[in-house]
């Protein structure tokens, strides 16, 4: 048997931070969305006396999440033959696009599309996926979505206005932990309050085919991650004088993302891309998905 399914990226419209937690993670409110830039994962069956092997055409400092995302399923009782899971990476790594965490919802996808006699019921599934990272909850059904919790906490919700985006890549990297660290040293997080306005704020704007108002269209990790890699501000520049409407800075970065709105927004971010071309030449034009780019196809 051999399968394959497509890992969007992910954008953060809006990211809101709050205090910390008693497990150590902030209090979070954010606005997921998948994207048309993905990694494409193939997974195929193997002889009963192998072992899975996640393979990846780009290397991955630490473990690889597909792997953990396996070896929970196996630690579950899934008992579907021995897997080889193949993943060709297009997404960037450590950029703020949660690359790792679409790879490791895209194997659960995936290995649960394998016949198999046990496997993990649907409340276990979102275990695996939280224990996983933050960003995995949200990319098991991609799209868009609210996160509350500390990302974990996922509810998906209408499509906004047609919009399109402008995404670049920065050829530096930026470890979502020393992010975090950052925006505390500075005093970032909002207060349990704050963030909750935010959230309210937040779910009246949340209208099917609505335009999001740009003081809702906020990242408050960005002068955190501006801090680590000053060069952002470049980036953040060269997007709105391509014409975004809005440029931010995707997750814990460094990449950035600029948007545009309307029913000609894809056409005017591909112009913008050909602007951008020499000085970025990693930008590309992309596009909000739904879930059913991520619905595995049988190959054979």
């Amino acid at each position: 048997m051999r399968i394959r399914a497509l890992a969007p990226a992910k954008v953060n419209l809006c990211l809101f931070l709050g205090p910390i937690r008693a497990d150590g993670r902030h209090e979070l409110v954010t606005l997921f969305q998948s994207l048309s830039l993905c990694d494409a994962l193939t997974l195929e069956t193997r002889p009963p006396d192998e072992a899975d092997v996640v393979a990846c055409s780009a290397k991955v400092d630490g473990e690889n999440l597909a792997t953990r995302a396996l070896a929970e399923l196996r630690r579950r009782g899934w008992d579907a033959p021995p897997v080889r899971l193949e993943i060709d990476k297009r997404i960037p790594i450590a950029a703020g696009l949660a690359g790792g965490s679409a790879d490791a919802a895209a194997a659960l996808r995936l290995a649960l599309a394998v016949p198999a006699e046990v496997r993990p019921r649907a409340q276990e599934l979102d275990v695996i996926a939280a224990d996983l990272g933050a960003d995995v909850p949200s990319q098991l059904v991609p799209g868009l979505a609210l996160g509350r919790g500390a990302g974990e906490l996922v509810q998906h919700v209408e499509p906004l206005a047609q919009h399109a985006f402008v995404v670049l890549p920065s050829m530096l990297q930026l470890a979502t932990v020393d992010v975090f660290r950052q925006a505390d040293r500075m005093r970032l997080p909002r207060s349990d309050v704050e963030l909750e306005l935010r959230a309210e704020l937040l779910g009246e704007a949340l209208e099917p085919g609505a335009r999001l108002p740009a003081e809702l269209l906020v990242n408050d990790l960005q002068p955190a991650a501006l801090a680590l890699c000053p060069t952002i501000s470049l980036a953040l520049a060269a997007a709105r004088d391509a014409g975004a409407e809005q440029a931010i800075v995707s997750g814990s970065g460094p990449t950035v993302i600029g948007i545009w709105w309307g029913e000609d927004a894809l056409e005017r971010a591909r112009s913008a891309v050909a602007a951008l071309a020499d000085r970025f030449p990693g930008a590309i034009a992309a596009e909000p998905v739904t879930s059913t780019v991520a619905v595995p196809e049988l190959l054979w």
